[in-house]
């Protein structure tokens, strides 16, 4: 049965076949955002204040302590020992010994004064009348020659700030994913909420038209309950995509903080970047590049590279222990009356070498050397356990750099795919309309045809949101350190 109009009211006539247009994409008078927060600067504003990357960024500042305290080792020291003995009314002896100790690279200098009296002093303790000077160096020429505790503790510890530094890379990675899988949810909850929003204003301008049609008499009764359930069903979907919206709004402002650790709500005129299709393909070289990348930088791998050059540090130590313990020292002695006058070359005189001198070595080594060949195998232990989780490792990162580009490459054909369903689903509905227009349809096959059309286009944003969400997810096992 062909419908007719009636002349009578040709505003309405307008309305029901301006709700019958082509549905747009985006919503039609809808006032422009006043700010689009894009992804780069939601991750800016993360880097910069967010409480976990902060945090993260303590660990730089540890090793930089860490670093300065084992260079501690180096400090020179001020000391001094006083010891007295009397008994039996007998000032049996006083020793009195202040030396200023400055450890260097390999030994150490000192330089020190001594003044030792009393009446059954040892002889060897003698000193002059005004006291001692000596100034000397112990120089290792077995054991601790080529590195020492002291040296090796130092270049651990400047290793430790390269594994911080990767550990602060990863714990900042972490809070990324987790707000780009945020920020995308946050886009298609709204881009939902926009198609809902022009689903439900078509139904609502299509059922004041219909209403006013059947009430004088164009349209029977029957299609105005049809036109009120389509508005109703829309209304539903249109007030829970308003909720989501306002919660995925929420998850989004978890990661926003102030310069003061104040936490920030995004409102509600902030809304996401657009996507634009083909921003994010993934060629084939590029994956190459992207495993090459893993395999050198990921901060899981930096770390472990890094803990096998401790341990080869720890392994030149204790190969350094076999050798027998030789150490040799040489002091330069003056009497301390014969220092302090500066006339003629008394001073020379008192710290003549061939004149004022003490030397001497000690010797060690142990003749079974049991606790450090066992020192030596525990450490070669660690480092092929070391080097095994290593490889496990870069096996794990590679494969899951390859299964989030195989899921990437999935995404970027369904929504070449669901493109063209949309497209489909377009043409459907425009020829129901032409169909409607020559009376061979009817409202409850336009709103069908309409509701698919909806259907298809929040799919399409959704395979948007999780394509987005899977190039995330890209980088971050990559390990990468720049996002965008």
């Amino acid at each position: 049965m062909k419908h007719t109009f009636s002349f009578c009211t040709p505003i309405f006539v307008f309305l029901f076949f301006l709700g019958f247009g082509k549905l747009p994409l985006k919503a039609q008078n809808t006032p422009p955002p006043q700010q689009i927060l894009t992804l780069k600067e939601f991750y800016q504003q993360i880097t910069a204040n967010h409480p976990i990357v902060k945090q993260a960024g303590l660990l730089n500042r540890f090793a930089q302590q860490e670093i300065r305290m084992m260079r501690g080792a180096f400090d020179p020291k001020l000391e001094a020992e006083y010891e007295n003995k009397q008994f039996d009314d007998k000032n049996y002896f006083d020793l009195l010994e202040a030396r200023l100790k400055a450890p260097i690279w390999i030994g150490e200098v000192k330089a020190g004064y001594e003044l030792n009296r009393g009446q059954f002093l040892n002889p060897a303790l003698t000193t002059p009348e005004n006291g001692l000077l000596f100034v000397g160096i112990t120089v290792p020429i077995g054991q601790g020659l080529l590195i020492d505790a002291r040296r090796a503790t130092l270049r651990q510890a400047e290793f430790l700030r390269e594994i911080n530094e990767a550990e602060r890379i990863k714990e900042v990675n972490k809070v990324l994913i987790k707000a780009a899988k945020d920020y995308w949810e946050w886009y298609f909850a709204y881009q939902q909420y926009l198609l809902f929003k022009i689903g439900y204003d078509l139904a609502n301008v299509r059922f004041r038209a219909v209403k006013e049609r059947v009430l004088v008499g164009d349209l029977a009764g029957i299609d105005s309950v049809e036109a009120k359930i389509t508005l109703q069903d829309r209304d539903i979907q249109l007030k829970q995509a308003a909720l989501e919206l306002q919660n995925a709004r929420l998850l989004a402002s978890n990661y926003l903080w102030g310069a003061e650790e104040v936490p920030l709500e995004i409102p509600e005129n902030i809304i996401p970047q657009e996507i634009i299709p083909g921003n994010r393909k993934i060629s084939t070289n590029r994956l190459d590049e992207l495993l090459e990348q893993a395999e050198l930088f990921h901060p899981e791998v930096v770390k472990l590279n890094f803990k096998l050059k401790q341990l080869t540090i720890e392994e030149r130590l204790q190969k350094d222990r076999l050798k027998p313990r030789i150490d040799f020292s040489y002091n330069l002695l003056s009497s301390a009356g014969a220092a302090f006058r500066t006339t003629d070359a008394t001073l020379q005189r008192g710290f003549a070498p061939s004149q004022n001198f003490k030397w001497g070595f000690n010797f060690e080594f142990p003749l079974f050397l049991r606790k450090e060949r066992s020192k030596i195998q525990q450490v070669l232990i660690k480092q092929d356990q070391t080097d095994f989780e290593r490889t496990q490792t870069i096996r794990e990162i590679q494969n899951n750099v390859l299964a989030n580009y195989n899921e990437l490459m999935t995404l970027a054909a369904l929504m070449q795919e669901q493109e063209l369903m949309v497209d489909n689903y377009q043409t459907l509905r425009d020829a129901e309309l032409r169909k409607f227009d020559n009376g061979e349809s009817s409202l409850f096959l336009i709103n069908a045809r309409e509701s698919k059309l909806i259907e298809s286009q929040v799919k399409l944003e959704a395979l948007k949101s999780k394509y987005e969400k899977a190039y995330a997810a890209l980088l971050w096992s990559v390990g990468a350190t720049v996002w965008d």
